[in-house]
């Protein structure tokens, strides 16, 4: 007779989410929320992503102009150089003309979509023993984001006033609310283990 041990990433991932499942479900409610006024506006979180990546490759050319310069012992001086300034330059040109950026992020977003949705499918195989059944509700959310993905390659370049903005907000709500789900798996297997550890 054979005995099974169990996997022990599937241990310490459930650990994890039943030792912080408050934190998960918090995040995973304020995604979803945020999701659903993306989608009912999705022409304005178009810009609003837009300008948040705007702002992220300015952060990042500064930060790297900045460490260049502070640290001048550093390897490829001039390659890390203009990659910085690239950064800070592409970072500029999407806060000041948000709209002509918006094609570009869709592409970048078409591939992160394809990419999470792939890695979430993976995982909902990887741990559906340790989170129970809400494996299925990460299933459902990797589907969702390759769906996403062939919406965005089907309706190019047409849609892509509006489709970042929506197509983030169905991923966020969708990712929300795997991540709730999931959370109120793993309490609800703590408190069944309550019980069982009280008997013991």
């Amino acid at each position: 007779m054979t005995t099974t041990h169990p996997n022990p990433s599937d241990i310490q991932f459930k650990q994890i989410v039943r030792d912080h499942w408050v934190l998960f479900f918090i995040q995973g409610l304020v995604m979803a929320i945020l999701g659903l006024f993306a989608v009912a506006a999705p022409v304005i979180a178009t810009l609003a992503v837009d300008i948040y990546a705007g702002w992220l490759f300015v952060i990042s050319g500064i930060v790297g102009i900045i460490t260049l310069f502070t640290r001048q012992n550093i390897s490829s001086f001039l390659w890390t150089l203009i990659a910085a300034v690239l950064a800070l330059m592409v970072g500029v040109l999407l806060i000041w003309r948000p709209a002509a950026g918006v094609v570009t992020l869709t592409l970048l977003l078409t591939g992160f979509f394809i990419a999470e949705g792939i890695v979430q499918i993976l995982a909902a195989f990887k741990y559906r023993s340790a989170v129970g059944n809400a494996w299925t509700w990460m299933l459902f959310s990797g589907i969702v984001d390759l769906v996403l993905a062939a919406i965005i390659l089907m309706g190019w370049p047409g849609t892509a006033a509006w489709t970042l903005g929506l197509l983030v907000g169905i991923n966020l709500f969708m990712s929300g609310l795997a991540l709730v789900m999931t959370s109120l798996a793993c309490r609800s297997l703590t408190e069944a283990a309550a019980p069982s550890a009280a008997k013991a």
